[in-house]
């Protein structure tokens, strides 16, 4: 479905970042509302507050500590509630992220298991748009740590994660909908087995991770050259977890100067269960990271992964997915004695399913799906080999490096994977 979105925030943002005068030590503090509009989610109302400590100022821009909070609500139900604290000062030579986080939506997007072997019926998503939708409350608490060995940039990454899934169908009475003959694709996967009793209202997850990392980057912000690659396992062992498995993901992304405001970049991402272990389906979307730059990061499709690409339209056991980046800084000014950059980025985005999620098995020796069921359930064949592809193009402004407003906007290739998306937010995408 394709979504309009109206986002004043952005104004009020370029406003705050002109008005500030430069912080070289102690406490400095930023805030803004955070108003926008989304026609399944409503009206957004809140605010964001970050505040940082820089020291005696020696190692400005970067700082001490971080605390960043954001409330908000949508006025359909929706909202984001969220804590974190960044330092790499709180343990020495350690870098602690922390963040609590509770996440409502009352249309969390559901597309089904394996990309297009899921139909996304296009007609009825705009005369019946609950239907690929059902209702997700999430709460996480994590705690991520990083440090490299002695002066090198090989460096290791340790975390924990704890997440409560709370699991239902749409309200449509809160929200004023009307009932779906034959029940929303969500209930239609309950009552075929295709979602389990024991996991189609939720549960808990405890998740360990531990990894590896190489960074050579020369900034975080934008880099123009260097690599940051990483490796890791994410597991939920069997003794603290009622669906114990294990996830590795190998990330690397690379950067190339082309001139001096002009550079290529490129991210490939793999993510796959280990073994044969069962994963809930509420946690296959979920994507491993080494730090958390956003509320969530989770979902083949949407701002994080495949711009223009439906949010969640891609679920799998094994997953990859690539974002290939033209950046450019075409305007630089000095305004009120701060550094500013336009920029705009090309790019290209796709993912592919690299182990479907079995359906069959799912349903925990039942007979095999019908015809006019698998009609119902909107199944095709499962078939190898097809991207989910989206190009599109953005634009950012940079205020003295390190901070960047981005706006991208994508455009799917294929219609079963939706139409565009249009995407505000803060820094590029890696």
């Amino acid at each position: 479905m394709k979504k309009f979105t109206l986002t004043i925030s952005l104004l009020f943002f370029i406003i705050a970042l002109y008005s500030q005068q430069k912080v070289k030590k102690g406490f400095g503090f930023g805030a803004l509302p955070a108003i926008s509009y989304d026609s399944d989610l409503g009206l957004q109302y809140g605010a964001l507050v970050n505040l940082y400590h820089y020291g005696d100022g020696s190692r400005y821009p970067k700082y001490d500590h971080s605390l960043y909070l954001e409330y908000s609500r949508y006025t359909k139900g929706t909202g984001i509630n969220r804590f974190m604290y960044d330092s790499e000062r709180l343990i020495p030579k350690v870098r602690t992220t922390v963040d609590v986080t509770y996440l409502t939506d009352q249309m969390m997007d559901f597309y089904g298991f394996n990309g297009y072997q899921t139909q996304y019926d296009v007609d009825l998503s705009k005369s019946t748009r609950h239907f690929y939708k059902n209702e997700r409350n999430m709460f996480r608490i994590k705690a991520d740590f990083q440090g490299n060995f002695g002066e090198s940039k090989l460096g290791w990454v340790a975390g924990y994660t704890f997440y409560n899934f709370a699991i239902d169908t749409v309200d449509i009475d809160k929200l004023e909908l009307d009932p779906v003959q034959g029940g929303t694709l969500f209930q239609r996967y309950m009552k075929y087995g295709l979602i389990s009793t024991t996991e189609s209202d939720g549960g808990s997850i405890n998740y360990l991770k531990l990894g590896l990392k190489y960074d050579t980057r020369d900034q975080r912000a934008c880099p123009m050259k260097g690599v940051w690659t990483e490796a890791i396992i994410q597991t939920a062992p069997g003794f603290i977890n009622e669906f114990p498995h294990t996830k590795f993901a190998l990330i690397h992304r690379q950067y190339f100067t082309l001139t001096k405001d002009m550079s290529l970049a490129y991210r490939i991402d793999y993510q796959t269960t280990v073994g044969n272990s069962f994963v809930p389906f509420y946690a296959q979307p979920l994507l491993i990271t080494s730090f958390l730059t956003a509320a969530s990061n989770q979902g083949m499709g949407g701002k994080n992964s495949i711009r223009g690409v439906l949010r969640n339209r891609v679920v799998g056991d094994a997953v990859g997915f690539g974002n290939f980046e033209f950046r450019y800084k075409f305007l630089r000014f000095e305004w009120l004695k701060q550094n500013f950059y336009l920029g705009t980025n090309i790019f290209f985005d796709s993912g592919i399913i690299l182990k479907p999620i079995d359906i069959e098995a799912n349903r925990a020796g039942l007979a095999s799906l019908t015809s006019s069921q698998k009609a119902e359930l909107k199944l095709n064949d499962y078939e190898s080999g097809k991207f989910h592809s989206g190009v599109g193009a953005g634009l950012k402004i940079g205020w003295n490096e390190n901070f960047v407003i981005s706006a991208d906007f994508g455009t799917a290739l294929n219609k079963q994977d939706g139409n565009s998306g249009f995407y505000i937010g803060l820094n590029y995408l890696f």
